[in-house]
């Protein structure tokens, strides 16, 4: 079989797509350049990349230039270079982040939120549906959804878990559809999460230091998609999603995790999505839903590996 005439990054680029559960196969992007650059290569390297993702700051554009194999100038001279070239204001720059919490593995924890409707070009409102791994950023999902019905989630994100494996839970907050705002009163998206090994976390009320994760790729969906993109359809919303998703998670820096990609850090879930028949869901939605949350995981796990 003749070899692969791509370069290494290419490369890693495919391993890291196939080990996350997606499309190995390569999009398109613009050259790279040497290592070795001069001044005006380096800066309008510099602008490329700004040009590309507007919404990206100097850091991110660093360790972009790093992954391509390019020996960058430090952040405060890229910054120089998009403020003298006007792609952004002086004194704009990142806020340092607030205290964080993270799982210790990919797949110990999603989170899951609808970002807010927002209004297409055509009047029609999108809800996006975000699902994110806590430990890696990885986004295992991002859905132009048509509204916030709790079918409408089990729907789409079915085909979400079966892409890359069933977490050991979802954190969410408390409102529909994924609580009641009454305690100890369960919806039948949670019944059904369950039924699958799945636990439903919610949110501290009036906490939303919880959500931040979630709460920064909002931010980063708007600023990077909505704010540069005229989106008439729910089918273009999806498309424009699907090519930011790969952006994402394979591409783009994330200051979170020390401006690594999400990508670099997410295996899919060794958990399948299960092939049963209603009859087994049932039992094992039985057995398990008077169980404490601790026993119900692992014979959620022991039901599934029978």
């Amino acid at each position: 079989m003749p070899a692969l005439r791509i370069s290494r990054q290419t490369g890693y680029v495919w391993l890291q797509r196939l080990r996350a559960g997606e499309p190995g196969e390569d999009r398109s992007r613009r050259p790279h350049a040497s290592p070795r650059r001069t001044a005006a290569d380096l800066e309008g390297a510099v602008l490329d990349i700004r040009d590309e993702h507007p919404a990206w700051g100097a850091r991110k554009i660093v360790r972009r230039l790093q992954d391509l194999g390019t020996a960058p100038p430090a952040a405060s001279t890229v910054h120089a270079i998009l403020v003298r070239h006007d792609r952004i204001g002086p004194q704009m720059g990142g806020q340092p982040a607030l205290g964080r919490f993270e799982r210790e593995a990919p797949n110990l924890l999603w989170q899951m939120d609808f970002k807010g409707r927002t209004q297409l070009v055509s009047g029609l409102w999108c809800h996006p549906l975000t699902v994110i791994d806590d430990h890696s950023r990885f986004a295992v999902g991002l859905e132009a959804c048509t509204d916030e019905r709790m079918l409408t989630v089990r729907g789409r994100l079915e085909p979400i878990l079966r892409r890359h494996g069933l977490p050991m839970a979802i954190y969410t907050d408390n409102g529909r559809p994924w609580g009641t705002g009454v305690p100890n009163q369960w919806t039948r998206l949670r019944v059904w999460l369950l039924k699958l090994g799945i636990d439903l976390i919610h949110a501290k009320p009036y906490h939303p230091q919880g959500r931040g994760k979630n709460e920064r790729f909002h931010r980063s969906l708007k600023a990077e998609v909505f704010d540069f993109a005229a989106l008439a359809s729910h089918a273009q919303a999806q498309h424009a999603f699907d090519r930011w998703r790969d952006i994402y998670n394979h591409h783009r820096p994330h200051q979170g995790i020390d401006m690594a990609v999400p990508a670099s850090r997410y295996r899919p879930s060794s958990r399948p999505f299960p092939d049963r028949d209603a009859a087994h869901g049932m039992l094992l939605g039985s057995t398990i839903l008077s169980l404490p949350l601790e026993r119900r995981k692992r014979q959620a796990v022991a039901v599934q590996a029978a």
